[in-house]
């Protein structure tokens, strides 16, 4: 149960960012406002070590596969595509189809256990329900379109 509070904790702070990063990109630009969400992350992140304890840095370097490191660089992305996705579509039509992308990928990376996940096996329910998840995607979207 706590999972999924914190999942839905989540996904409101993704939502609630986007929105803000989308204000700040208006006053600045979409790379200015991805590095200063990168910068203020950094520095959240630095008290967070102070406070919680300060275990060793050094652990980086022990990182298997070398390519998990990587987050930041996609965090970077993720900030930018954001702000776009919501400047383009709107915040609930790009939300909605954030969510059912991220869907999507964590099936296929579970299903082919990339980047060394738990590999699980196919279900056509999981399928029926991606399906289901895109078609809401279609609806909203059309009627976001009727309604302007």
């Amino acid at each position: 149960m706590t999972g999924f509070l914190i999942a839905i904790i989540s996904g409101a702070l993704m939502s609630i960012q986007g929105v803000f990063n989308t204000g700040v990109t208006k006053s600045s630009s979409i790379w200015v406002a991805a590095g200063f969400v990168q910068i203020t992350a950094f520095l959240t992140c630095a008290v967070m070590w102070f406070i919680n304890g300060r275990p060793p840095i050094s652990g980086l370097f022990q990182v298997e596969p070398k390519y998990a490191l990587l987050g930041g660089v996609i965090g970077a992305f993720i900030t930018y595509t954001v702000v776009r996705a919501m400047s383009d579509l709107g915040t609930a039509k790009a939300e909605v189809t954030i969510v059912i992308a991220q869907i999507a990928v964590a099936y296929i990376i579970e299903l082919f256990g990339i980047f060394g996940s738990k590999k699980s096996d196919f279900s056509w329910i999981k399928l029926l329900g991606l399906a289901l998840a895109i078609g809401g995607v279609v609806i909203f979207d059309m009627c976001g379109n009727k309604a302007q």
